[in-house]
């Protein structure tokens, strides 16, 4: 996946001060107000409350993100575990059915591939946060995965092993990077990667058709000389994707956005991660052929 719609709608919002309504003080009379958690008081003079009344309310404990249906990094992180899973789960599904029926790989590749690709748009664009759509996002990813590893690994013998590790060691590696400050996202980088992500994008579709054409034996674009550098910058570009969606999620966490925006964020999360996955998987296939 080349883009994130999902990450973009968030950042949009972020940007326009609110994400409906969190995050906005209520106007309180004489112009004040109120504090995060702090107690009501009475409207007027005529409503009076008893001292140990007052003491009871001043002695509850302010209210945190859980009580006020804010997102917190833990909702995040459970939603993106549980995409996980169902990919995963998916995946290892259809790897073993695919291997069994090495016919039907493609049109189950394809499936997973455009259906997962229009989801992430729908997803993305969608004016509220559609959960049936994005757990239907993450089985089509898993038929994708579950239908070209299996074949890449069939024609290039431990390439699969090979994507995982890597994928692995650059979504640590770019965590620790973004956390540390080594990796910066800002405003300006994010539209420059938006831009590049969308062109890439569009390149990856011309050279799905191309390699239904024949070209590059079967590669298309990647079939070159250079091949192997362009896939190369598709790993760059899915490794900044990750680092876009981690300041994200801290941005949509700090900002207080709804808890709902969990799944969003987890969404994105995961097909950042499966796009990351799919480069490896392409660049280690090509210089495996070309020794």
């Amino acid at each position: 996946m080349a883009m994130n719609p999902a990450f973009s709608r968030i950042d949009r919002e972020a940007a326009q001060g609110g994400y409906a309504g969190f995050g906005q003080q209520q106007p309180q009379p004489h112009g004040y107000a109120a504090p995060q958690g702090s107690p009501a008081f009475p409207a007027g003079p005529s409503e009076t409350m008893s001292e140990q009344q007052l003491q009871d309310m001043y002695n509850q404990a302010s209210a945190g993100p859980v009580d006020t249906g804010r997102l917190t990094l833990d909702d995040v992180v459970m939603k993106s575990l549980m995409l996980f899973g169902i990919v995963l789960a998916v995946t290892v599904g259809t790897w073993l059915f695919v291997g069994e029926q090495p016919g039907i790989a493609m049109p189950v590749w394809l499936l997973g591939m455009f259906g997962s690709l229009g989801l992430s748009f729908a997803i993305g664009f969608s004016k509220k946060v559609n959960v049936g759509l994005i757990l239907t996002h993450a089985v089509l990813q898993g038929l994708f995965l579950g239908a070209v590893s299996v074949t890449f690994n069939s024609m290039f013998p431990g390439v699969v092993a090979t994507a995982v590790v890597a994928t692995m060691a650059t979504f640590a590696g770019m965590f620790i990077g973004w956390k540390l400050g080594f990796i910066r996202v800002t405003s300006k980088s994010r539209r420059i990667f938006g831009m590049v992500a969308m062109g890439y994008l569009v390149f990856m579709l011309v050279n799905v058709g191309a390699s239904f054409l024949g070209f590059g034996d079967g590669w298309g674009i990647y079939g070159g000389e250079w091949g192997w550098l362009i896939a190369l910058l598709g790993v760059a570009l899915a490794s900044y994707s990750l680092a876009v969606d981690f300041d994200s999620v801290d941005r949509a966490v700090s900002g207080g956005a709804p808890e709902k925006y969990s799944w969003l964020l987890g969404h994105g999360l995961i097909a950042s991660l499966v796009w990351l996955y799919i480069e490896f998987l392409r660049l280690f296939a090509i210089l495996q052929s070309s020794d």
